[in-house]
């Protein structure tokens, strides 16, 4: 079981991710935007084990949102989620910081598939 932040703007997005994580047996965190999602990461000092997270939202988008802790936890772990052609360039320039991106729409079957592999990758990296 992994603890996993998600950090979602889309209500309907957020809970049908969560839910599938959750069922999945991971202890879910949520957040509404990356400003909040950023307040979250400090407030457990870095302490998630995955920060799912959308690219495109209002107030702070996840690409500086995972820019800004990065700097502050180095080693904290990012997949990004988006519908956007142009977002998924933004975050090429991220490939030190993230571990991929996710394309949306995504299937329950592919969201747990791409955490546990964002999760694997992980594991190889700090082996």
């Amino acid at each position: 079981m992994a603890k996993l932040l998600i950090v979602e703007d889309d209500d309907s997005v957020r809970m049908f991710v969560s839910r599938a994580l959750e069922r999945a047996g991971h202890q879910i965190h949520v957040a509404a935007d990356g400003a909040q999602g950023l307040e979250m990461i400090r407030a457990a000092n870095g302490g998630y084990d995955l920060v799912v997270s959308d690219i495109r939202m209002p107030e702070m988008d996840g690409i500086e949102m995972a820019m800004s802790a990065a700097r502050v936890f180095p080693g904290l772990r990012i997949l990004l989620m988006t519908g956007y052609a142009d977002q998924r360039e933004r975050a090429d320039e991220l490939n030190e910081v993230i571990i991929d991106v996710v394309n949306k729409p995504f299937t329950l079957a592919e969201i747990r598939s791409r955490v546990d592999a964002a999760l694997a990758v992980d594991l190889i990296r700090a082996a």
